[in-house]
C-alpha cells in the first residue's frame, strides 16, 4: 500500500499530514528540550515539524523509498529502516515516541506500541493518531463510492482498525488521553483529487489503481458526485483521533 514514490504519497496524503503535524506535536507537548522518535515517519511531515521545533529527532520507516526521502530531505537527523515492532534503539533513550497516521498499518499495533514504550524513558510520552474514517472526508468519500459501486464488498479502509476514540483508548490503555484534531486540505479541482488517488498510495489509492477502465470511469463519476460535484478549487475537512500516555 505504501510502495510508492515520495511524490505520490505527498500528493495523496502529504497535503493533510503536513497540516496535522503541528497540531499533533502540540498534543504530544514536544519542544526543543526533547529527544523524539518519529515512528513510521513516511516522507517526513511530522519529522520536519519536530526538527522545526529544534527537538533532537530520530525517524524510522519500513519503506525504502521513504527512508531515502527522509535522508535527503533531513540530512541532520538519525534515520533507520525497519518496522515499528522492532525498533533499533536502546531502552529509555527518548523523551517521546510519536506515530502519526501509522498504527492502523502496523503488522502488530500492540507490539509496535510496546516497542514505543520501551524506547521512551519513565515520565516520557508515547502518542499516536489515526484518521477517523467518517470524519476524514477524502477517505469517507472513497468509502461511500466503494459502497455505491459494490454494496456487498468489504472496503479496505473499513477493515483497518484504530480509527475511533475507543480503539485508540484500548490500544494505549485506560490512562491514555484521547482528543480529536481537525485540519483541512486544498485541491485545485477534482482532477487534482482524482490524479492523487490514482497514484496508488494507501488502501484507497490501491483500490483506485487496480480498477479496470470501465469500473474506473464509474468510480470517477460516483466519487465526483459524492464530493458534491466540485467544478473548481475546493477544500476537504479531516478529523483524526490522537491518544497519548505517560510512560511509567
Amino acid at each position: 500500500m505504501f510502495d510508492v514514490t515520495e511524490s505520490a504519497y505527498d500528493r495523496f496524503m502529504g497535503r493533510y499530514s503536513t497540516r496535522l503535524a503541528p497540531a499533533f506535536a502540540d498534543f504530544a507537548g514536544i519542544d526543543a528540550r526533547h529527544r523524539v522518535l518519529d515512528v513510521g515517519a513516511g516522507t517526513g511531515a511530522l519529522t520536519s515539524e519536530l526538527v522545526r521545533r529544534e527537538a533532537q529527532v530520530a525517524a524510522v520507516d519500513p519503506s525504502p523509498p521513504f527512508v531515502a526521502a527522509l535522508e535527503r530531505r533531513l540530512p541532520g537527523i538519525e534515520v533507520a529502516h525497519g518496522p515499528a515492532e522492532q525498533l533499533p534503539w536502546d531502552d529509555g533513550c527518548f523523551d517521546a515516541a510519536l506515530a502519526q497516521l501509522v498504527v492502523a498499518f502496523m503488522s502488530d499495533a500492540p507490539a509496535g506500541v510496546r516497542e514505543m514504550r520501551r524506547v521512551v524513558r519513565r515520565g516520557g510520552v508515547v502518542a499516536v493518531c489515526m484518521w477517523d474514517l467518517h470524519g476524514m472526508e477524502m477517505l469517507a468519500a472513497v468509502h461511500r463510492t466503494q459502497r455505491a459501486l459494490t454494496p456487498d464488498a468489504p472496503t479496505a479502509e473499513s477493515r483497518t482498525r484504530y480509527r475511533s476514540r475507543e480503539e485508540l483508548q484500548g490500544l494505549l490503555g485506560a490512562d491514555a488521553q484521547v482528543e480529536p484534531l481537525e485540519v483541512e486540505a486544498d485541491y485545485s479541482g477534482f482532477d487534482d483529487f482524482w490524479e492523487a488517488l490514482l497514484d496508488g498510495a494507501g488502501p484507497a489509492g490501491t483500490w483506485a489503481k487496480a480498477l479496470d477502465d470501465s469500473r474506473r470511469a464509474a468510480a470517477r463519476d460516483e466519487l465526483h458526485r459524492q464530493l458534491g460535484s466540485p467544478e473548481g478549487p475546493f477544500s476537504l475537512p479531516a478529523r483524526t483521533w490522537a491518544a497519548r500516555v505517560t510512560c511509567d
